[in-house]
This record gives structure tokens, C-alpha cells and sequence, in this order.
């Protein structure tokens, strides 16, 4: 469902992990607060600053909590609204789990854009002038790792692998000043493979994962195609950066390079990033 209600913005849909329904209401928030969600659905409406110290796991997703108050898979909707600019919002959420929607950011951000709120004031990612990258900060577990390297604009850059022919390897590029978010980043979806379904269901993940919200890899091919971009994959997982390095507030100018990396090495990188600011 998708509906614009004067001030504000609805999306409703299931939560790819919790395989529950919710619906986000994304209004115009406090200036200077930043991003927030607010949990309606509870009696005192706690709000979970979409903040680095409020960051609870990172097990196939990024979760916010304050106590025992939880949200859950929010990289995708915190990209969208980086991606448009958006610094102070107000999230409201009436379940444990953003919606997973079609596995990108693009209906998000399609109804960001057709807003008339004040949710919106640009397509490009905000930089925040406080942080200076001057020397490389790396982040990395075995092979995998992503850095902040010192450089004169924000860009990312991502490398995957993966032993699926359908993937491989792939690299993709994107700079944040000069290309479009809405077309470039935003409509990659997330993917998933075939052989791990059944373990992760197991563990009580993607839930509410199917065809229609995720792309699904197995070793003799896509279960799901067409492709909306021939390297899809590390799109997405650029997209999940962004989302995740959102919770900066705003974006150190440095080129940002992962390779093979998670949602915890972007948040660990996120967290050296922020003790800059000290």
C-alpha cells in the first residue's frame, strides 16, 4: 500500500526476517534531531534514534533498539531518505520490522520524491563538514573489509564474490555529488541463495522472504529474473552501505571501499568514522 496523507508518507508491507506486517509513516521530524523511529504500536510510542549507539545486531540486517525496544532491518528506508537529502524525519513504525517491500529502496524513495512535505530537499547525500578523512581507516575480518580513504568527493565503491556463476565477481562505483541515487542505487534488490533457504528459516530468518521481494540465486542460475541492472548484487549491497553509514547523521567527504563486507564491518567503520568527531 502506498499513500500520501497531507503531511505524510505511508508505506505498509511484510518484514523480510519477522514475516509480520507493519506500516511506516515518514512525517517531517524535529530540526537538528535527525532521523528517528518512533514505535506507535506501544503504549508510550518510544522513540530509537536512527543513531551508531543505539545499533543492537547485524545479523543479515541492521537493528536499532533502546532497552528491549527494537526495529529491525532498517538500511533500506535509512538509504532511501539519505539518498534524498532527507536529515530530520520522523519514522513512524508499528512493528518490530521496516517492510521489506519489493527488496530495494526504490518504492521508497519514489514516494520520498512524490511528497509535497518538507521530507525532501535534495537527491544528493548531505556531507557532514565536521569530519575530516586525512589518513585511510580500515575495517576488515579475513578477506573482507571496508575503508574510508581520503579523497576530494564521497563515492563508494563495492566488490562481491560469490561461488555462483550467475554473480561472481563484481565491482561497481558510484559518486554520490554527480550520479543519480533514484536510478543508479535505489531499484537494486536484495538477493539470497536457494541452498541456504531452508538453514536460515531454521534460524529464524527471512521469514518473509519469497520471489517477489528478493532475488533468489542458485547454483544453475537466477530462480527469478530478469535483472534490473546486469550487476544488481553489489549495487544492493552498496545500498545497504549507504543505509548503514547513514547512521553517521551525515557523510564524511572519503571514498568508501568494501569488498566482500557485512552490515557489522560497515558499522564498525562507521564507528571509527565517528570517533573523528571527539
Amino acid at each position: 500500500m502506498n499513500e500520501t496523507l497531507g503531511s505524510s508518507i505511508a508505506l505498509s508491507g511484510i518484514g523480510l526476517h519477522s514475516g509480520t506486517s507493519a506500516t511506516v509513516r515518514l512525517l517531517p521530524g524535529e530540526v537538528g534531531k535527525g532521523r528517528y523511529f518512533v514505535r506507535v504500536d506501544l503504549p508510550e510510542k518510544p522513540i530509537i534514534p536512527a543513531r551508531l549507539e543505539y545499533v543492537s545486531q547485524t545479523t543479515l540486517s541492521t537493528e536499532l533498539a533502546v532497552g528491549e525496544i527494537k526495529v529491525r532491518t532498517i538500511e533500506h528506508l535509512l538509504a532511501a531518505l539519505a539518498g534524498c537529502g532527507s536529515e530530520d524525519v520522523r519514522i513512524e513504525i508499528d512493528g518490530v520490522e521496516v517492510p521489506l517491500l519489493d527488496g530495494s529502496a526504490k518504492l521508497w524513495v519514489e514516494a520520498i520524491l512524490e511528497s509535497p512535505t518538507e521530507i525532501v530537499s535534495s537527491q544528493k547525500l548531505n556531507i557532514e563538514p565536521k569530519i575530516t578523512i586525512t589518513e585511510p581507516i580500515w575495517v576488515r575480518h579475513g578477506d573482507a573489509f571496508v575503508a574510508a580513504i581520503p579523497a576530494p568527493e564521497l563515492c563508494f565503491t563495492y566488490g562481491i564474490d560469490f561461488p555462483y556463476s550467475a554473480i561472481g565477481n563484481q565491482w561497481y562505483s558510484w559518486h554520490s555529488q554527480r550520479e543519480s541515487f533514484s536510478e543508479t542505487i535505489a531499484p537494486a534488490r536484495t538477493f539470497g541463495f536457494a541452498e541456504q533457504i531452508e538453514q536460515l528459516q531454521q534460524a529464524g530468518l527471512i521469514k518473509g522472504g519469497n520471489l517477489d521481494n528478493a532475488l533468489v540465486c542458485s547454483l544453475d542460475g537466477w530462480l527469478n529474473p530478469p535483472l534490473r541492472f546486469d550487476n544488481e548484487p553489489v549495487r544492493h549491497k552498496l545500498l545497504d552501505l549507504i543505509g548503514d553509514l547513514s547512521l553517521l547523521g551525515k557523510f564524511p567527504i572519503a571514498h568508501f571501499l568494501a569488498y566482500k563486507a557485512s552490515h557489522s564491518l560497515h558499522v564498525r567503520l562507521a564507528e571509527a568514522i565517528n570517533k573523528l568527531k571527539t
